[in-house]
């Protein structure tokens, strides 16, 4: 588990995964927390939930660098999921590993990306095949951007495909 100021980012495993195919009250179960009738994020579907699956069931290194789901803490009661993200792959062997996220539309605007970032970067640099962390965004994703730009991402040329946006934080010193 990854845990920051207010989250835990708690990582995807296979019954986790299986309970999410059966609905957002399996998952919760499944969790031990709280989500939203309206889960999953944006950006975040049963296909999405399919393949990191099937990716978990054919490599274990898939629980320390895939999916999280962001949880809330909340003092006096079972934490909230917030959102999901995480790592899109192990190190590669250019030193980059790529994230992603999204956060459910009732919880933004309240630093839950922007946290959730540093804390998938803070872990990523723990591993010392890790230089670099990337992230992809659209032009028209403006909140994103701007979770990038908080984070200390800058923006780099080469997109994975036409008119997607690449960022890429480096390691410190």
């Amino acid at each position: 588990m990854i845990r920051t100021e207010r989250l835990d980012l708690l990582p995807a495993t296979i019954p986790v995964l299986e309970a999410e195919l059966a609905g957002p009250a399996e998952l919760a179960k499944a969790l031990r927390v709280e989500v939203a009738e309206s889960w999953p994020p944006p950006l975040y579907d049963l296909e999405a939930t399919r393949r990191t699956l099937e990716l978990l069931r054919q490599s274990a290194e898939w629980q320390e660098w895939g999916l999280r789901y962001f949880v809330l803490r909340r003092a006096g009661s079972r934490g909230l999921a917030v959102g999901v993200g995480g790592y899109k792959g192990a190190p590669a062997a250019d030193g980059s590993v790529e994230i992603g996220y999204s956060i459910l539309p009732e919880h933004r605007r309240r630093g839950f990306a922007s946290e959730a970032v540093e804390g998938l970067k803070e872990r990523a640099y723990r591993d010392p095949r890790v230089e670099r962390v990337v992230a992809e965004t659209l032009p028209d994703l403006a909140p994103s951007i701007g979770v990038l730009r908080k984070t200390g991402f800058v923006r780099v040329e080469g997109g994975s495909e036409p008119g997607v946006m690449r960022f890429e934080h480096r390691r410190p010193g």
